[in-house]
Parts: C-alpha cells; sequence; structure tokens
C-alpha cells in the first residue's frame, strides 16, 4: 500500500558537493578501474564501460561515503563516536573508515547476520551490537545507542554527506570512460543513484541516468512512477544489498534527476553474475549484476550507444561454493 505523498525535500548539495568529497576522500579510496568486455558490447549493441567497484576498499563503493561523512565530523564527534545499522557492506565500511580515521563506531545488526559479515566487521574493530530482524528492532537499537552514549548517526544512504560520498563513482567513471550517453547504477537504498544523479548532471548534463533494481524489490520504480515512497516489504531476492527500501532523501535527488528505472527477474540477475564473471573475470554480488541483466537482454536498448554501468560490489559469501567443492573432492 502507497504511502501518502511525503513534502518535498529540500537537495542542499550540488555538483560542488561531490567535488569537494572528490578531492577530501582521495588520499583514503581507491580509484577503481573501469574495464570493458566484447562479449557484452557485441550482445548489448553498444559500447559498455564497467566501473568495478568490487575492488573498492572493503569491496563495495560504501567506503566513499563512509569516509567522506567520518571526514566532515568535528572534533567532538570524532572523539565520541559513530553510530549506524546495516548487516551488510555500509557496516564494513564504516568500521574500516573509524579504524583509519581513528573514530569508534558502533553497528547495530540483525542477530540473522551472516556470521562472516559480523566477523569482517569486527574484525576493522567496530563494536557489534545485535538486534532482532526488523527496521522498527534497528532503529530502536540506533537510537538507544544515542540516547546512552551520544553518538552520532551515520545512516547507511539517508545522510547527504554519504550521498556526496557515493557520488564521486560517477564523477571517476566519467573522468575514465570520456563521454557517455547513460550511466546506469543499482539502488536499494538510493545512496549510489542519487549521488550518480547529482555527479552526472553536473559534469555531463546530457548523459541519461537510470537506476536499476530486482523485480522482487521494485520499489524505486514503483515510488518514480506514483511521485511518493512505495516501501518494499521485506522482499526476497537474491540481491540483498537492493532489499532496501528507498531513503526519503535520495528519493528526492531520484524524483528530480533520475530518467528511468529499470528491473531484472531473479534468472536474469544470476545470468548477468554468470556472465561477469566468465568473461570478465572478476568477482561481483548479485546487487552489481542488476545493472548488467538489462543491458544483456535488451530491457535498455544501447545500439550505438556508450553506457556506464557502475558495479558496486564483490561481497560474496564463498563459504558454500568451497564446502561443496571441499565434499566433493577432499
Amino acid at each position: 500500500m502507497s504511502q501518502a505523498a511525503i513534502d518535498p525535500v529540500a537537495i542542499p548539495i550540488g555538483y560542488d558537493d561531490i567535488l569537494a568529497a572528490a578531492d577530501r576522500i582521495a588520499p583514503w579510496i581507491h580509484r577503481t578501474p573501469v574495464l570493458t568486455s566484447r562479449t557484452i558490447d557485441d550482445r548489448a549493441g553498444g559500447r559498455v564501460f564497467l566501473k568495478c567497484e568490487n575492488f573498492q576498499r572493503v569491496g563495495a563503493f560504501k567506503f566513499r561515503g563512509a569516509v567522506n561523512a567520518l571526514l566532515q565530523l568535528d572534533e567532538s564527534g570524532r572523539r565520541t563516536g559513530v553510530v549506524t545499522h546495516s548487516s551488510g557492506n555500509h557496516a564494513q565500511a564504516l568500521a574500516l573508515a573509524g579504524k583509519l580515521l581513528g573514530v569508534p563506531v558502533t553497528v547495530v545488526m540483525p542477530r540473522t547476520a551472516p556470521a562472516v559479515k559480523r566477523q569482517a566487521t569486527e574484525g576493522y574493530g567496530a563494536r557489534v551490537v545485535a538486534c532482532e530482524p526488523t527496521q522498527a528492532a534497528r532503529e530502536a537499537a540506533v537510537a538507544a545507542e544515542i540516547d546512552q552514549h551520544g553518538l552520532t548517526l551515520i545512516h547507511p544512504f539517508n545522510d547527504w554527506n554519504v550521498i556526496a560520498g557515493q557520488g564521486t563513482t560517477a564523477l571517476e567513471l566519467l573522468d575514465q570512460a570520456g563521454p557517455l550517453d547513460m550511466i546506469v547504477a543499482p539502488v536499494g537504498g538510493g545512496g549510489l543513484l542519487s549521488g550518480t544523479a547529482i555527479a552526472t548532471r553536473g559534469k555531463a548534463p546530457v548523459t541519461r541516468v537510470v537506476g536499476a533494481e530486482p523485480d522482487r524489490a521494485d520499489d524505486a520504480r514503483r515510488s518514480l512512477e506514483s511521485g511518493r515512497i512505495e516501501p518494499s516489504n521485506d522482499p526476497q531476492t537474491i540481491a540483498d544489498g537492493l532489499r532496501t527500501s528507498l531513503g526519503h532523501r535520495p528519493f528526492s535527488v531520484i524524483s528530480a534527476h533520475v530518467d528511468r528505472i529499470v528491473t531484472a527477474s531473479e534468472a536474469e540477475i544470476l545470468d548477468a553474475m554468470r556472465i561477469i564473471w566468465e568473461r570478465v573475470k572478476i568477482v561481483m554480488e548479485p546487487s552489481s549484476a542488476v545493472v548488467v541483466a538489462p543491458l544483456w537482454n535488451g530491457q535498455l536498448d544501447i545500439k550505438g550507444l556508450r553506457v556506464g554501468v557502475i558495479l558496486s560490489g564483490g561481497n560474496v559469501d564463498l563459504e558454500p561454493l568451497f564446502q561443496s567443492l571441499t565434499q566433493k573432492f577432499l
């Protein structure tokens, strides 16, 4: 069911903020490569440039926004520390950024999160607080940490400093690939897509910006069509990084600057993931494959176009694969 239409949210950041974020985080991040694939080009009929954020620190674009947000804390905020809620890439990104910058980090994480993710987050030095696997439980646990310890909230996507940091991905892509007719980015909470839209509108105004998400978590598509936030209800998709509903701040940017949202079925996501693994020879997670699927299946007609796609991350739990191989061969 749709929510009532929300009041428009002013957009307090622009292209200059993306440029400033790029300068600010440059000493801390990796400038990730852009790869191409003749197989993908031939199938799609255009020239496709893959921005490989799976090679970013912690294996995902999330590190950009996390370090940009922490670098803008005042001295009191840096000393007291920050809190977030996440069971995935943002948790690890904020934990590593905090370790590098000397900022204490607390992460509220559902008790059902994979052990490997909790271990990675703790390995970067964060304190993990377990909660029940509901949005309400996450938010209540974060509020309790803020009340008790005076921590600053660094939201995974509903934070302007985080959004500005994520926008540096598209800035780099445009520098590396040259003029593009279109940029495609995945959308979950919307931090990456909204940052991409701001950066692209500032640097390359004629370049179209398209979001991609799973069929089973198509809240961004529905929200863009209706003009109001249409939340997801615990969507079951292999693209676990895109299960989160769109935030109201990213939605305000996406409504103004994103041309279209496309979706992919679970089978299409897996097909695209396999193509990248087999032909490009890199590991990426299902949330990244969502941007390749519409090109591979022809939903996006890019014949004769130059198109950049942002592969958002490469954090895949390989334990089941290696367990299977161990059982079979050892």
